[in-house]
């Protein structure tokens, strides 16, 4: 699979922080980019105009054996538009 904005939503913003969540049937690895041995993330590029360094993503994994919540942190936002994310 890969991003899908719409599964995307703020659950809150204050100060220039904002907290999201997302809800998806990809792995963890696919989300943090262990499958390709990049620095940089191409997994959350569709969203770099909305995404902050310090922003945190709650992430549902929702299609594994059984649901889980992850926390993740966006460490960069480059120019290009490759995102970088680790979890917290």
């Amino acid at each position: 699979m890969a991003f899908r904005s719409h599964d995307l939503s703020v659950l809150a913003y204050a100060n220039g922080f904002t907290l999201w969540h997302y809800r998806t049937g990809d792995s963890l690895p696919a989300l943090l980019g262990g499958h390709t041995g990049l620095e940089t993330n191409p997994y959350f590029a569709a969203a770099d105009e909305l995404l902050r360094p310090g922003d945190q993503i709650i992430v549902t994994l929702a299609e594994q054996s059984e649901p889980g919540l992850v926390n993740l942190v966006v460490k960069s936002v480059e120019r290009s538009g490759a995102v970088s994310v680790g979890r917290l």
